[in-house]
């Protein structure tokens, strides 16, 4: 039946389509199955060359009895206050199905959701083997998966050499913070492209366009940009004012009587900030100094001719 195991009518059908030089796509949309499903079929029994119904169908059936006679007997940990183990397996697939539609692989989704549903928040290998009733590889991989995220951590078990598989309170919180650095990365990569492409091209502006979003993206993910560094990029722009003429982080620290690591963080904020700086915009030299110009978007082109006019 579509979406189980293949049959044996199945694994007939898949070498009738092989013989005829069927790809596994077709063969896929006439069984009703992923194309996953044939090419790991296939590749598990011979390759397209050698793939043969009646071999296919005994070797599955000798790899299914060798999986149950190696499973362990261990039962699944008990859920606890008296809940429902089914009704709290149910909610696990639910949850990991979600994460899986987010984008999370389909086995470190289970295994973040059996973490976060047991009360310690803790789970050893063969824990997960038993709830999930899936192979201690794997687990292992998911859980190699979950470490690059910082989602998981392992630690020892005390008293043996056994690990189990930990997730923290904070960890959402982590998660969160890493996808705001990796915006604001985006938005550093967009400025440094509008740079090379030019502000005032259709490229650069399309790249300028997407340095706001991710740089608003970050700061609301991080919580914001305070008012304070606000205010320092405004002190900043009033001095380039003032001065009237270009200076570099060096000299507008001694103006300001500010660090130079005070500066630069204002000048950042004052270029990645441009509706903090209306009507203004902050330009780069290239010898790294500092000017202020009104923005030219603000003037219409018959307003900025007019202007040009005017004695």
């Amino acid at each position: 039946m579509p979406g189980g195991r293949l049959t044996h009518e199945d694994r007939r059908q898949v070498a009738h389509g092989l013989a005829d030089g069927l790809g596994y796509a077709e063969i896929a949309r006439r069984l009703g199955r992923p194309t996953s499903t044939i090419s790991r079929e296939v590749a598990r029994n011979g390759g397209p060359g050698r793939y043969r119904a009646e071999h296919a169908q005994h070797a599955t059936a000798r790899r299914a009895r060798r999986a149950a006679a190696a499973a362990p007997a261990t039962d699944p940990p008990d859920v606890g206050h008296g809940r429902d183990a089914e009704v709290v397996r149910d909610f696990v697939t639910q949850f990991a199905e979600l994460m899986a539609h987010t984008g999370v692989p389909r086995m470190p989704a289970r295994v973040l959701a059996s973490l976060v549903t047991t009360d310690s928040g803790t789970l050893t290998a063969a824990d997960l083997v038993a709830l999930l009733r899936v192979s201690p590889a794997s687990v292992s991989k998911a859980v190699g998966y979950l470490e690059r995220l910082e989602l998981v951590r392992r630690e020892r078990v005390p008293a043996g050499r056994r690990e189990r598989y930990v997730i923290d309170d904070d960890m959402w919180l982590r998660t969160w913070l890493a996808s705001a650095r990796a915006h604001a990365m985006m938005a550093d990569t967009a400025e440094a492209g509008v740079e090379v492409l030019g502000a005032a091209t259709p490229a650069g502006a399309r790249l300028d366009h997407m340095r706001r979003f991710f740089t608003s993206l970050s700061d609301d993910m991080a919580g914001g940009s305070t008012a304070a560094a606000f205010a320092d990029a405004l002190t900043v722009l009033a001095a380039l004012v003032h001065a009237g003429a270009p200076l570099d982080t060096g000299r507008l620290a001694t103006a300001l009587g500010w660090s130079q690591d005070r500066v630069a963080t204002a000048l950042h904020d004052a270029g990645q900030h441009p509706d903090v700086a209306d009507p203004l915009t902050l330009r780069r030299g290239p010898d790294d100094t500092y000017t202020v110009a009104a923005r030219t978007e603000r003037l219409t082109p018959e307003q900025r001719a007019a202007l040009a006019r005017t004695p």
